[in-house]
């Protein structure tokens, strides 16, 4: 196990296969080879090349999808895509297991019925955050701080949405604790930036992060 995780990690020491994983990852959807060398500018045999190396340690997963709008007969075969695998890759050294103790604390929440108290603490680590975050994070609002933490936070339909659930692991386990905690989170970044309350809501989709922010949060 620790040397598939070892594996993964060596995979993206090579910088372009870092910028193609990036690119398939802020896409949120799947990527053909051409749109990927396209957009990074190299052939395409390089980058299904690359692509494939990364599928092959688990880091993207493939299928096979007709990319143009023909149908039938005559269409073309089907081109190979990628997308983002939803496997977790940590690697420690030596070895820890941080996420088995977030699912025991969060048990511990559930059996004592303080979810409120747990909320109040989210929403102070938020402000924390976002009060020692660095003058070009503060700068760049909330987007910035999101990211730093892992987020992926991206702009659609005047919102902000985040791509990408830090907590995932966990909040598959306690999906109502786990999911008014990181609303509090992000609503205490909200106010360490000094930006008005109401603007951090729940609104799931999936795959996604729960929350989404008002495009005004950064005003």
């Amino acid at each position: 196990m620790e040397s598939d995780e070892l594996d993964a990690v060596g995979v993206l020491s090579d910088p372009l296969r870092r910028k193609l994983y990036r690119f398939v990852a802020e896409r949120g959807r799947e990527v053909g080879r051409n749109e990927a060398a396209e957009a990074l500018g190299i052939q395409r045999t390089l980058a299904a090349f690359h692509l494939d190396k990364l599928a092959d340690v688990g880091l993207l997963e493939t299928d096979f999808r007709r990319l143009g709008d023909r149908t039938g007969p005559g269409s073309g075969r089907p081109a190979k895509v990628y997308r983002r695998a939803g496997a977790e890759r940590l690697v420690s050294l030596p070895p820890r297991d941080y996420r088995a103790l977030a699912l025991m604390m969060a048990e511990v929440v559930d059996l004592l019925g303080a979810e409120e108290e747990a909320e109040r603490v989210a929403r102070r680590a938020g402000e924390r955050l976002a009060r020692v975050a660095s003058p070009a994070d503060k700068e760049g609002g909330v987007a910035a701080l999101l990211a730093e933490r892992g987020y992926e936070p991206y702009e659609e339909g005047g919102r902000i949405r985040l791509r990408n659930c830090p907590f995932r692991m966990s909040a598959e386990r306690h999906p109502l604790l786990v999911c008014s905690m990181n609303l509090a989170l992000c609503q205490g970044l909200l106010a360490g930036l000094g930006v008005p309350e109401g603007v951090a809501e729940l609104d799931p989709r999936p795959g996604e992060c729960c929350v989404s922010f008002s495009k005004n949060n950064e005003s």
